[in-house]
């Protein structure tokens, strides 16, 4: 199956834009009637025949529509600060869409070495993601935030902070799997590679957040990030 996007698609009819409309009929070689796979990314698949296969303005109709196509039954938010080469976040971005995340804040800390994102490079990473994953839900990413801002923001019921300094509360850092509930909003922050400040991570535990671990290993800043996201999908399973 080969997915298009277009976030602004309003059915029955449609007409993909250039890049889409080349890639449709000069790389895949449709004509007309044949069909092809578009989402809005709000979880709408849409199965569409060509009724004009220009290779400028490729015109489509609606055949028929799947809600909440492979919908997830959980709702993830990733707080992760930008790693220093900006290759490696994009990675992340890139996987974190194909196993399954809602919503991506990059986060700037005390000790972040990258202050600056480029969202709309990001957006692209993410879109092609979501049509090589297959995915019906196109996750939102944010513009770089504060990292007190996303603590306040936070409203997530399950709310964690991974990091590498001693443990600060009485219940101390849990193994990320040993305490996610299946179901419902899940929050998880990831610091830069300097980790989080000491300050950062009191502040996170006075606003609800709960620390955790990863596991024994050190990890680079995207792994850890892709490693969360796959342990909460593994927990949902």
């Amino acid at each position: 199956m080969q997915l298009f996007f277009d976030a602004d698609f309003t059915p029955p009819h449609h007409i993909l834009r250039e890049e889409e409309s080349k890639h449709a009929i000069r790389v895949l070689r449709l004509v007309e009637g044949d069909t092809l796979h578009l989402t809005d990314g709000r979880g709408s698949l849409y199965t569409c025949r060509i009724v004009d296969a220009n290779p400028k303005r490729c015109a489509v109709e609606v055949v028929s529509t799947q809600e909440e196509w492979e919908k997830r039954p959980y709702h993830l938010t990733m707080a992760v600060a930008p790693t220093k080469n900006n290759d490696r976040y994009e990675w992340f971005l890139e996987k974190a869409t194909e196993v399954g995340i809602d919503r991506i804040i990059p986060v700037e800390s005390a000790h972040s070495e990258r202050r600056a994102f480029k969202r709309e490079r990001g957006e692209k990473v993410v879109t092609a993601a979501v049509k090589q994953s297959l995915k019906a839900y196109h996750p939102v990413l944010e513009e770089i935030t504060d990292f007190k801002r996303v603590i306040r923001e936070a409203q997530a019921s399950q709310r964690f902070i991974a990091h590498c300094e001693p443990a600060q509360s009485p219940e101390g850092k849990r193994y990320l799997p040993e305490i996610l509930e299946k179901g419902g909003e899940v929050m998880i922050l990831i610091g830069p590679e300097g980790d989080f400040s000491p300050e950062e991570i009191t502040f996170a535990l006075a606003n609800g957040f709960r620390e955790i671990s990863l596991g024994t290993q050190r990890l680079r800043t995207e792994t850890a990030a892709v490693v969360a996201v796959v342990m909460t999908a593994v927990a949902n399973n």
